[in-house]
């Protein structure tokens, strides 16, 4: 069973980021400094018993700054061999990889998957990004396309991967984009549909992502609930209306937890504004100067203590009370999973779990 379409719970919940340094660009002391399998498996594991859905890695080739190879944003494990690994550390959390697809060949991604899907028992998915990071990219000697058609890319991609996955005899493909003469994968997956993930944020993105992908993940623009409600909506609508479809909407959120407001604002001000790795985060910022399609300048500019703080995420700042309010307030709003991220995530997930978890069970979004 993939808890990812089977579970109950109103409100999901996974970890995210934890097969690199974490979702911070932060020098704060207590950050990871390095990739840790040890670290992946014991919050995985802890993630697990505390009834989370999910646990999901990013994928990056290269770090953000400039001839800096060492720079611990590009410190990240292997999704797919990670997942395989996590996969076979765990027995009941779903469990991802997250794939650009200009930088894996869809016969090899459709067998790497189909791998995992196996050795979880069924319990694979797999999140697909259209490429965005010209350097990385670069790097493999592969385009940065024009932006609507890094998604007849992927689009095309992904018909690849789903025909592989899927189709008993060997089969010609030729398309924009790939051409597979006598395709064929085998062993199949477990599941008959691995479910997708992507993230479209822009309108052509979003259009992707209800068309394809079972989990649409967005980054929340609002702090009030009818706004999250009209962007969440917009996904939903568009996926029922134009393609018969229902998909699930998550986000992702960086978490600070402390036993008071003041104490959690000042924690995020510390290590998010006094500690921010400016050399990291003005460097994303160049990088993502050019992709205005996904992300207009004045958004962008609000999102930098974001992006310190945690990849952008939705913040989840104050007491265990508050937090629990916070993400009640965001299913209220129709969102169906929230991914967490820490600057620590052994203390962080810990205290998540005895503090706000017991809350959201009370207030129904969780058994």
């Amino acid at each position: 069973m993939n808890p990812l379409v089977e579970s109950a719970n109103a409100l999901k919940l996974g970890l995210f980021c934890t097969n690199g340094t974490g979702a911070s660009q932060t020098l704060a002391p207590e950050r990871h400094t390095a990739p840790s399998w040890e670290r992946s498996v014991r919050t995985a594991h802890a993630a697990e018993a505390a009834g989370f859905e999910a646990v999901v890695p990013f994928a990056r080739w290269k770090g953000y700054p400039e001839n800096r190879p060492e720079h611990p944003s590009g410190m990240v494990l292997d999704p797919f061999t990670w997942a395989a690994g996590i996969a076979a550390s765990t027995e009941r959390i779903g469990v991802l990889a997250t794939s650009h697809a200009p930088t894996v060949h869809p016969i090899v991604a459709a067998k790497q998957a189909a791998t995992v899907d196996l050795i979880s028992g069924g319990r694979f998915a797999l999140n697909v990004v259209g490429g965005w990071n010209r350097p990385e990219l670069e790097m493999f000697g592969a385009p940065l396309r024009e932006h609507d058609e890094r998604y007849d890319h992927l689009q095309e991609w992904l018909q690849v991967i789903r025909r592989l996955w899927s189709e008993t005899e060997e089969f010609d493909f030729h398309g924009s984009f790939f051409d597979v003469v006598g395709g064929v994968s085998q062993p199949k997956p477990a599941q008959s549909r691995i479910p997708i993930m992507n993230a479209g944020g822009s309108a052509r993105g979003m259009r992707f992502a209800a068309e394809h992908a079972d989990l649409c993940f967005l980054i929340v623009q609002s702090e009030d609930e009818a706004g999250v409600r009209k962007q969440v909506q917009g996904y939903k609508d568009m996926a029922r209306s134009e393609f018969g479809r229902d998909v699930q909407v998550w986000t992702h959120t960086v978490v600070v937890q402390r036993d008071s407001q003041a104490e959690a604002d000042a924690a995020l001000h510390r290590f998010s504004v006094e500690l921010e790795d400016t050399e990291s985060v003005d460097a994303w910022m160049r990088l993502q100067g050019a992709n205005t399609e996904v992300m207009p300048p004045e958004i962008l500019a609000a999102m930098r203590q974001r992006m310190a703080a945690g990849a952008g995420g939705f913040p989840l700042v104050g007491t265990a009370e508050g937090i629990a309010e916070r993400l009640e307030m965001l299913s209220t709003a129709g969102i169906d999973g929230a991914l967490l991220t820490w600057v620590d995530y052994d203390a962080g997930l810990a205290d998540f779990t005895d503090g706000v978890v017991p809350l959201l069970q009370k207030a129904g979004l969780r058994t």
